[in-house]
């Protein structure tokens, strides 16, 4: 297509909507974001509306063709990835209500009656993905037992890229990564009946839409999406993956080489994920990550998430914040992130062990217990606050150590992303602590880089997969920073302790939390 130069990647997060437009080479030219919006409830609901999804991701792409001249007439391709899981129902006549997101806990006793039932863990060794309140199956089987309604009412139940692909294109479909961890087996990349069957929703398997996969086919964009997009009609439209695998594939967590490699993305949460054969899948004996297909065949990530990481970091910068502010001298963690270096610098590593469960939630990965809390063990009079600093640092590390364990081998080399991606010092407690040298990736959008790649391939860009990324992904990322082995040393004992502590902690999470349920105690007055 003579004159068609420009390839757009949609990337529509919790966050944020942006539209990013990328060249034929992988060189990213123009961004135009949009914040996104939703709404949480005290019964644990977190809900979005479809019309405005579409509209904000409709203005994202007519402002970046504010910023691009002749956009529309140059655009090659666009592709789409969203946030994951959720419950997108569309009927007849349009949107059945709003969207369900991941967020959303509403799910929890349906999750737990469907966890202890018998058929749970042939479908956890179908999916490789542990059951949780996000997806859209836990949230369907919960639908369909207290509020059948709005299933009754529903044509389709999508995700949130495959309603913005519906906009676009007017077609009702999914892709193999979101149908494959929800409904169905990730070796095949098809539905599963036994899976169905084991949450209960059978009778509901005519609201599940066609798969497709985005690499091989695309639909043409409709005159009614152009108008509100200010793109042309006819454009091709690809259907990205899930956002998570889109960010690792555009950041590098696959090359093509022998080896395995990971990609971790350190952030206020942790996404830890490995790319390996579907037939070298290892899978836990808790039941817990998940397996998600990438657009590559027969191949895969594993993965498993922090429910927090570098937010264990701004509680303990926090920390001397507030007593900061407290004296006179007003400081925000921000403030005093340039000081975590020297801090670390003023420690001896792998003397105390923290477990970063800061979160309210608990965690998810590589177990999950929604009353674990965090927690320092082995303190002692003579430490000061940089080696609190280190132990927090070092939380992280073998938080990710114990995700990836929990995944088979550990990786081989680990491509980060993420706020962590920034401190040298950081960069190699996380290098240390897998035995694995770092590389970061330069990207600044990955996950919208990896849509785009997805269109570069359908279209014929690249031949393959394997080509794209040796153009788009491998020379940005930065030189290999090799662990040092004094550190290895180190945190090899420091994990074991980290391992016998968290394992040993569960009941005293339980008593904690069944002491702060208690009402009337002098901390508690209701």
């Amino acid at each position: 297509m003579p004159g068609r130069d420009i390839l757009i990647g949609i990337d529509a997060g919790t966050s944020v909507i942006k539209a990013v437009a990328f060249d034929l080479r992988g060189h990213q030219v123009g961004l135009f974001a949009v914040p996104n919006r939703y709404s949480a409830g005290p019964d644990g609901s977190a809900i979005q509306s479809l019309p405005r999804t579409w509209d904000d991701c409709a203005a994202a792409l007519r402002g970046l063709g504010g910023q691009i001249e002749g956009l529309a007439r140059r655009t090659a391709a666009l592709s789409v990835t969203a946030q994951g899981d959720g419950t997108w129902l569309v009927g007849r006549d349009g949107p059945v209500g709003d969207a369900w997101l991941w967020l959303d806990a509403r799910a929890a006793p349906t999750v737990a009656r469907l966890a202890a039932g018998p058929a749970n863990r042939a479908r956890f060794e179908a999916t490789g993905t542990g059951l949780n309140t996000c997806q859209q199956g836990a949230q369907m089987a919960h639908m369909d037992a207290h509020h059948p309604e709005f299933l009754d009412a529903a044509q389709v139940a999508l995700h949130c890229k495959d309603w913005l692909y519906l906009n676009l294109t007017g077609v009702r479909a999914t892709d193999p990564s979101e149908a494959s961890f929800t409904f169905g087996n990730f070796r095949t990349r098809r539905y599963d009946d036994a899976v169905i069957d084991a949450l209960g929703l059978t009778h509901r398997r005519d609201l599940l839409p066609p798969i497709i996969d985005g690499t091989q086919v695309t639909h043409p964009l409709t005159a009614d999406a152009a108008r509100q997009t200010g793109l042309l009609a006819g454009t091709p439209v690809c259907l990205g993956y899930v956002d998570m695998v889109m960010t690792a594939l555009g950041a590098g967590v696959h090359d093509g080489a022998a080896g395995d490699v990971a990609c971790s993305t350190v952030g206020s949460t942790g996404v830890h994920l490995r790319a390996v054969r579907a037939q070298d899948v290892h899978l836990n004996p808790e039941g817990t990550g998940y397996v998600i297909c990438l657009p590559i065949p027969g191949i895969v990530t594993q993965v498993q998430t922090n429910m927090a990481a570098t937010l264990n970091l701004d509680w303990v910068l926090g920390l001397a914040a507030g007593l900061m502010t407290d004296m006179g001298h007003a400081a925000t963690p921000r403030d005093l992130m340039g000081r975590i270096e020297p801090w670390l610098a003023q420690s001896r590593p792998g003397q105390i062990v923290y477990h970063p469960y800061i979160s309210d939630a608990g965690e998810r990965g590589p177990f999950v217990d929604a009353d674990a809390r965090a927690g320092f063990v082995g303190l002692s009079a003579g430490h000061r606050y940089p080696d609190l600093i280190r132990a927090v640092a070092e939380g992280l590390g073998m938080a990710m150590r114990d995700c990836y364990a929990a995944m088979g081998p550990l990786p081989s080399e680990l491509r980060l992303t993420g706020g962590a991606a920034r401190s040298r010092g950081l960069r190699g407690i996380l290098s240390a602590s897998l035995n694995a040298p770092v590389r970061v990736s330069d990207r600044d959008e990955a996950g919208a880089a990896g849509a785009a790649m997805m269109a570069a391939v359908a279209i014929g860009a690249y031949p393959d997969m394997a080509s794209c990324i040796a153009e788009w992904v491998t020379p940005l990322l930065g030189h290999a920073e090799p662990p040092d082995p004094a550190l290895v040393t180190a945190y090899d004992a420091l994990f074991s302790a980290f391992s016998a502590s968290r394992q040993a902690l569960p009941p005293a999470w339980d008593s904690l939390a069944a002491a702060r349920s208690l009402k009337g105690t002098p901390h508690d007055p209701g």
